[in-house]
C-alpha cells in the first residue's frame, strides 16, 4: 500500500512539472482541422494553376498580367488556409484548457509561441526573397523545411511528439528540392496528409485519455 501511494505521490509530481514546463493543451483535432484546410487550398491551387494554360490563350491577357492575377489568387488561399488552421488551433485549444484548468495564456504558452515564430518568421522572410527573384519553385520546399524547424524548435515546450512532425516536414521539404515541378504535391502532403495523421494520433493518445 505505501509503495503505490509512494508511486502515485511521484506521478502527481511528475504531472504538475509538466503542466509547469510544457504546454499540455495543444489540441489534436486542431492538426486534423489544418490539414483538411491545406487539402482544399492546395486543390484550389492545383485548379488555378491548371487553368493558367487555358487563360494565356487570350490575346487581351499579357502572360505578365496572368502571372500577376494567378499570384495574388494563390495568396488569398495561402492567408486563408492559414487564418482558418490558426482560428482553429486557438478556438479547440481554449476549450482543452479550460477543461484541464489550465490558463491559456502564460509563461509556458508564451515560450511556446516565440520558439515557434521565430524560425517560421524568419521562413516567411526568406520565402519572400524567393519571391522578389522569381524562385517561386522553392517555396514549397522552404516553407515545408523551415516549418518543420519551427516545430522542432517549439516541441522543447508542448508535446514531443511534435518533433516528430518537425522532422518529417523537414525531410519532406529537402527531397522537395529535388522535384520543384510537383511542389504543390509535396506542399499538400506535409501540411495536409501529415497533419491529419499527427492530428488523429495525438487526439487518440492525449485528448481521449484527459477525456476519459
Amino acid at each position: 500500500m505505501e509503495n503505490n501511494k509512494y508511486l502515485q505521490d511521484l506521478s502527481e509530481i511528475r504531472n504538475m512539472m509538466n503542466r509547469s514546463s510544457r504546454f499540455i493543451s495543444l489540441s489534436g483535432l486542431s492538426g486534423v482541422f489544418a490539414g483538411c484546410y491545406a487539402i482544399i487550398g492546395a486543390l484550389l491551387a492545383k485548379s488555378i494553376l491548371s487553368g493558367r494554360e487555358a487563360v494565356s490563350n487570350y490575346e487581351a491577357i499579357s502572360p505578365i498580367n496572368i502571372d500577376e492575377i494567378i499570384s495574388r489568387q494563390l495568396t488569398l488561399i495561402a492567408i486563408a488556409v492559414l487564418l482558418l488552421a490558426i482560428g482553429t488551433a486557438i478556438f479547440l485549444t481554449t476549450r482543452k484548457a479550460k477543461k484541464n484548468d489550465q490558463k491559456i495564456w502564460d509563461h509556458t504558452s508564451k515560450r511556446l509561441v516565440i520558439n515557434f515564430f521565430a524560425p517560421l518568421a524568419a521562413g516567411g522572410i526568406f520565402c519572400l526573397v524567393l519571391l522578389q527573384y522569381g524562385l517561386v519553385g522553392l517555396l514549397a520546399p522552404s516553407m515545408l523545411i523551415f516549418y518543420g524547424l519551427a516545430l522542432i524548435h517549439g516541441s522543447k515546450y508542448t508535446f514531443a511528439d511534435l518533433k516528430s512532425l518537425g522532422y518529417a516536414n523537414v525531410i519532406l521539404g529537402l527531397i522537395a528540392t529535388q522535384f520543384v515541378d510537383y511542389g504543390i504535391y509535396f506542399w499538400a502532403i506535409g501540411f495536409g496528409l501529415f497533419h491529419i495523421i499527427y492530428g488523429i494520433w495525438m487526439h487518440n493518445k492525449y485528448d481521449r485519455k484527459s477525456a476519459e
